[in-house]
């Protein structure tokens, strides 16, 4: 079976990880400050801050921004619940705004018609490693004087406008086994905010600016070294990851028949966390079945909307519609891109997804 997602674990990863243990100092120390160097480094950013996860990621960044009770974050439906669900956290709202066809992001031109007095913040999600229109993004921002939180839990080193995401405004990542690079487990936010970036570290930290003295309600959000270790490991890597995920990409784009492969609209680099195609006139699943049966792994990302989940429609009432968004829904498939896979590995899902129209 060519799997769907293949974490790739070195020497390097290994040897970092019983240098920790072999140190004594196991849980956040001088690898997870080395980690938050680094990745700000490759952000373009002044800090990162290191967390438990993408989710916390989140949820920390929108708490250090002042946003709670009463308060509207606009989003995309079209995500892991985790990015509605971190606004939740803090008591606010989300609120769905509808996503561009070809690039499953937020469109701009729908945004400012779901601006209220209570928006605070736009918090766009960089899907499957494809930056959202960041220029469009951030001029609507200005305009109404918004908070940007960028959701990059999928895009490290994405490139806009020769900018990497996570630097436009305040950025959010996960490090998940299945993420361009993990840490096992871990998130990371990245600023130029000095004040910012250092609210973020009470908050992951119970609330302390000096040990054993709570200025704050905070929650223990930190990042272990042994997790630093390996992220810092894979942080040195993701240059040649994202390479050869783009290089499957353009493979893939250039022999695939009868789907729409991924767009990459002038000016923006994607990274493929994802490689997601779409599959018209209702063959989706029949489709996902046919690679199963041919040994490929392939994956639905997502196939219920945020908005039309059982506890935001039941519990807390939202009844919307979002055609594009519902529409991808029923049409998106991601095949395997990472970079474990072997120029074979490559044909076999070609011949895959290929005999499946041909027959």
């Amino acid at each position: 079976m060519i799997h769907i997602a293949k974490p790739l674990i070195g020497d390097e990863e290994k040897q970092a990880v019983m240098e920790v243990l072999d140190s004594g100092i196991i849980a956040q120390g001088p690898r997870v400050a080395a980690f938050e160097a680094a990745f700000a480094a490759m952000c373009g950013t002044k800090y990162a801050i290191a967390t438990t996860s993408g989710t916390t990621a989140l949820h920390v960044a929108l708490l250090a921004h002042g946003i709670g009770e009463g308060d509207e974050v606009i989003t995309s439906s079209f995500t892991f619940i985790a990015s509605a669900n971190s606004v939740l956290f803090t008591g606010a709202k989300p609120v769905f705004v509808d996503i561009e066809p070809d690039t499953f992001n937020l469109d701009p031109a729908k945004i400012e018609a779901a601006i209220t007095p209570r928006t605070k913040a736009i918090m766009p999600v960089h899907l499957f490693g494809l930056p959202t229109n960041m220029e469009a993004l951030e001029a609507i921002a200005k305009k109404h004087n918004l908070i940007v939180i960028e959701d990059a839990c999928q895009s490290h080193g994405a490139v806009f406008g020769g900018q990497v995401v996570g630097s436009f405004g305040t950025g959010c990542f996960s490090l998940y086994p299945t993420k361009n690079i993990t840490s096992g487990e871990g998130g990371m936010i990245t600023t130029n905010d000095e004040a910012l970036a250092e609210s973020c570290k009470v908050i992951r930290q119970h609330g302390m600016r000096r040990r054993y003295y709570h200025d704050e309600l905070g929650f223990n959000f930190r990042m272990t070294d042994i997790h630093a270790a390996i992220g810092l490991a894979q942080l040195h890597k993701l240059g040649k990851f994202n390479a050869a995920r783009r290089q499957n990409a353009a493979f893939l784009n250039e022999h695939l028949q009868g789907v729409g492969v991924p767009v990459e609209p002038a000016g923006s680099q994607h990274v493929y966390h994802q490689y997601t195609i779409r599959v018209k006139d209702g063959q989706r699943d029949a489709l996902l079945q046919h690679l199963t049966d041919k040994g490929v792994g392939s994956g639905v990302y997502y196939p219920v909307p945020v908005h039309q989940q059982t506890y935001y429609t039941e519990e807390l009432g939202y009844n919307q519609s979002l055609p594009v968004t519902e529409q991808a829904a029923l049409e998106v498939l991601s095949l395997p891109v990472h970079p474990a896979l072997s120029a074979g590995d490559l044909e076999t899902i070609v011949d895959a997804v290929n005999s499946f129209f041909a027959a």
